[in-house]
């Protein structure tokens, strides 16, 4: 099996791959969302090439080799474009073997993955983000869910006069004690500011605080963990892995986000969640938008020892994420059952396929 044709098919920000090989396998993969057109202009030109002619069950082998030989580009659109390919790569091993990826990775550990409902929204009341919360426990299940403090990068300035101190009060009053609050900052925040974040949002009850400082302050976000019994995370946008081993080692997370789009693919951010799994701590792959990257979020939280908590589930509806695949998965009782057919076990709709425009790869 040698993998023969690689095909991008672009729809606004959604950025889908499908690799194909000789013997007649389609696999489908996804680049991470957001400047997509940059992204898919560097597989074409970059990683396209590489992956042609090749074995795809030297899946991993050949993620490493490429960025070794690619140095001097460590940057985030190699990653995301890596990415794309290698997640539809995966989506071929499994069906060529016959099993969901989930199995592939380690084992269905798992066969439903326990979800948070994860807010996006820093332009939302508080009272109206407390009920669009308990709309969502009442309606799927959740139990646990989380809110947007602070600015992203937002140097200790909030996204409206006060509203972080209002929102975490105010959702923890109107939703109850009985649903585990999460609060994401995006790194918005000074450690000195992040503690003080923290110490109220322990006083609330809140469950894990995310991103308190900016991802590449790991110094600042280690002092805030060490300060607060809160949990801390982080991780999501981070893209190389001795920084994640540095990370764990140095106590500056107590839970580890990588994010399988930024980070260069499945294979990558499972050796996080095997670092996780060492150090003892929980592993939550960042999530962020309910596309493709969902699917494989899911069959990776369901094959790694490491990932014992809920998983990060969006509750925005965005049209440009609508009506790619099928079929969709379902937030049933708080959780999202692992699809059972092979590979990803999820198709791309034809009205998407006509919709997207389509650039080719052959040898």
């Amino acid at each position: 099996m040698i993998i023969d044709r690689i095909e991008t098919l672009q729809r606004g920000d959604i950025g889908v791959v499908r690799v194909c090989t000789d013997d007649g396998i389609v696999g489908i993969g996804q680049t991470a969302p957001y400047r997509t057109q940059l992204s898919l202009h560097v597989l074409h030109e970059m990683v396209a090439p590489f992956f042609l002619g090749t074995d795809p069950w030297d899946v991993e082998a050949l993620v490493d080799e490429l960025l070794r030989a690619e140095y001097k580009f460590p940057g985030s659109f190699v990653l995301r474009a890596v990415g794309g390919v290698e997640t539809a790569i995966w989506d071929v091993l499994g069906k060529a073997a016959g099993v969901p990826v989930a199995k592939l990775l380690g084992g269905a550990l798992r066969t439903s993955v326990p979800v948070y409902a994860s807010s996006m929204r820093r332009d939302i009341a508080p009272e109206e983000e407390a009920e669009r919360i308990l709309e969502h426990v009442r309606t799927r299940g959740f139990t646990g869910a989380k809110i947007r403090v602070g600015a992203s990068m937002g140097r200790d300035h909030d996204a409206a006069p006060g509203r972080t101190e209002r929102i975490v009060r105010v959702v923890r009053e109107l939703v109850g004690d009985e649903v585990a609050l999460s609060a994401d900052a995006n790194g918005g925040f000074s450690p000195g500011r992040a503690v003080q974040v923290g110490r109220m949002l322990e006083h609330h009850g809140y469950f894990h605080f995310e991103e308190p400082c900016p991802f590449e302050d790991v110094e600042g976000t280690a002092r805030v963990a060490a300060a607060l019994d809160i949990p801390v995370s982080g991780g999501e946008q981070d893209t190389v892995l001795r920084h994640f081993a540095r990370m764990i080692a140095m106590d500056a997370v107590d839970i580890v986000q990588p994010d399988i789009g930024y980070l260069g693919g499945v294979s990558r951010a499972r050796k996080v969640a095997v670092l996780a799994e060492a150090a003892g701590i929980p592993c939550t792959p960042h999530c962020a938008n309910d596309s493709l990257l969902q699917v494989f979020t899911l069959h990776l939280a369901a094959a790694m020892p490491a990932c014992t908590q809920r998983q990060e589930w969006s509750i925005e509806q965005t049209a440009w994420t609508r009506d790619v695949y099928t079929p969709l998965l379902e937030v049933v009782d708080g959780a999202v059952a692992v699809p059972t057919r092979p590979g990803w076990g999820v198709e791309l709709l034809p009205t998407f396929e006509r919709e997207a425009e389509i650039v080719v790869a052959g040898r």
